[in-house]
């Protein structure tokens, strides 16, 4: 359910009822794109039947899912038509069309050949943890988690949500368990798998990739010691779930390692999405506060609501 975490501090007083969550998210309930509208972003059913709540409570968390939707013309095909309208234009006046006015027409171009532009829509599963005051996103990319962001705070008048920042950067972390002498030192439950991105953050910008390779040795310390820090980390907690840590602090490729999904016995009338969060969600209510606590706890208190 989560193949990616980026999490961000609730409000310390903030805790609306079930009921004020789903009639506030229900202003903003997604729609697709009409015929000239590129971009359209909203909440959407999280168990995908028509109709039911945008709000599901399950197992004691609540879980939403944000949908966008955009539609893109191709480059080209905007030019071409621009030019053919620049063209006539230039056979009607006797005049070559300016800069701004081909501005003008390519503006005009994307509005006709919207209607017949293909949309794409990706969707970011929400999970809100209030015993913990966490808001957990499934988001790939920051541009997803701003118009989340913009959609929750436009939703619920006064909240303020903020990125989890710790005591200690994710960079540093990585780069302690990879110059550690031996494993050992390694905080308890987690372990380096075989994957490395090391970058530096210089003027070329250079970078270099280990995969599937046994990364405590040599050439991994001097390349850190010639400047090249971690971007992204393998990793694993537990033996239970798998990700890997970037510099930012996002979590990429989450994954239940072998076995724990089948501890989860399921009746044959069990609802698969009730099991797929109640076990998610469960289990990363585990780990996150673990790796929170490798990371040398919160930096700074959840902000307060406001209004």
């Amino acid at each position: 359910m989560f193949k990616n975490i980026t999490i961000f501090t609730l409000p310390q007083d903030w805790q609306p009822s079930l009921e004020a969550m789903e009639a506030a998210v229900q202003q903003n309930r997604f729609t697709p794109c009409g015929p000239t509208v590129k971009k359209s972003c909203g909440f959407s059913e999280p168990r995908m039947i028509d109709n039911g709540p945008l709000v599901e409570l399950v197992a004691g968390q609540r879980i939403l899912r944000f949908v966008i939707e955009v539609k893109k013309v191709p480059g080209a095909a905007i030019k071409k038509k621009a030019e053919e309208a620049a063209a006539q234009i230039e056979q009607e006046t006797g005049r070559t069309p300016g800069r701004k006015e081909m501005k003008s027409l390519k503006e005009d171009a994307v509005q006709a050949l919207l209607p017949h532009a293909f949309p794409k829509q990706q969707a970011v599963m929400v999970w809100f943890n209030f015993e913990h005051g966490w808001m957990i996103t499934d988001a790939s990319t920051s541009a997803r988690n701003d118009d989340l962001l913009t959609a929750l705070v436009r939703a619920f008048a006064g909240l303020t949500l903020a990125p989890l920042n710790t005591q200690q950067t994710p960079q540093s972390l990585m780069t302690h368990l990879l110059t550690a002498p031996s494993h050992e030192e390694w905080p308890e439950g987690f372990c380096v798998e075989r994957s490395v991105v090391l970058r530096s953050y210089d003027a070329d910008k250079s970078s270099v990739k280990f995969d599937r390779h046994h990364l405590q040795n040599d050439e991994i310390r001097n390349h850190i010691s010639e400047g090249k820090l971690p971007a992204q980390l393998s990793m694993s907690w537990e033996g239970r779930i798998g990700f890997s840590l970037t510099d930012s602090g996002v979590l990429k490729k989450v994954s239940f390692l072998d076995g724990v999904l089948d501890e989860t016995s399921q009746g044959e009338n069990e609802d698969r999405f009730d099991a797929d969060v109640a076990l998610s969600t469960a289990e990363l209510s585990r780990f996150v506060p673990a790796l929170i606590d490798v990371l040398g706890g919160p930096l700074i208190k959840a902000p307060e609501a406001r209004g």
